[in-house]
């Protein structure tokens, strides 16, 4: 079944807010306010003694144009997003403080872990004078710290691509973001030791954006770098190839 003309509008007004770089919550609202004008509009062309159709058409016409919608939100920059006014700090530092955020997460894990579990050892990431059984409750709380540490990078980078398919971005900033993720989460090095890291907090250091001094670890760094950048980059991907078949058809 056909939708509406109207339905047409409003996606189409929709996308052209979105590109503007209106926030999407102001564009629902907008959306959701001329959905219910023209409602009304309609019905009231309809007691006027309007067809349903002609009332619609009418209500149409008494809406306005789409460039007069659209302008009437794009001129306001109190709607427009934050990803739009400031995208150096949404895609430049804001994903690398989340980033951060989560390596704490991962290394308080590991640094209780650690007192809880392994207080008499020199480091918690494990010994043969100190085996620690697989399906125990001290690996599983280990492993989900190691969960978050090699996970962070790739949901903070798709959390950089629904922002950015949000608001129907183009691939500049977004490509930015995810090149720090990459580098950050790929030169990310936790060291914990009692005897290695004695000035560190709590014995634990971490380290970011070197690749190291080795022939064999700069590429190993630039390799793996590359992988959270493919991983990251991926649904941003799908989504432009769904949305250029979308128009090519």
């Amino acid at each position: 079944m056909a939708k509406p003309s109207h339905e047409f509008r409003v996606n189409e007004l929709r996308e052209r807010l979105l590109r503007a770089g209106v926030a999407p919550r102001h564009v629902r609202r907008y959306l959701t306010e001329l959905r219910d004008h023209l409602a009304d509009l309609t019905a009231e062309e309809e007691r006027a003694g309007r067809s349903r159709a002609d009332a619609e058409s009418a209500a149409l016409v008494r809406l306005g144009g789409m460039d007069d919608l659209a302008k009437a939100m794009i001129e306001q920059r109190q709607f427009q997003s934050w990803s739009v006014r400031a995208p150096w700090a949404m895609f430049g530092i804001a994903p690398l403080f989340l980033l951060a955020g989560a390596y704490f997460v991962a290394c308080f894990i590991l640094w209780s872990g650690w007192k809880m579990f392994l207080p008499g050892t020199d480091t918690p990431f494990g010994s043969r004078m100190s085996p620690i059984a697989i399906y125990s409750i001290e690996n599983i709380y280990f492993q989900t710290g190691r969960m978050i540490y090699f996970t962070a990078p790739i949901l903070v980078g798709w959390g950089v691509d629904l922002l950015a398919i949000r608001q129907r971005l183009k691939a500049v900033w977004p490509a930015v973001g995810l090149v720090l993720i990459a580098w950050m989460g790929a030169t990310a090095r936790i060291q914990a030791s009692r005897t290695a890291v004695p000035g560190g907090l709590g014995h634990i250091r971490m380290n970011f954006f070197t690749l190291g001094l080795s022939g064999q670890a700069i590429s190993d760094g630039l390799l793996y770098a590359l992988v959270i950048f493919s991983l990251t980059a991926l649904p941003w991907l799908i989504w432009r190839l769904q949305r250029a078949h979308s128009v090519s058809t």
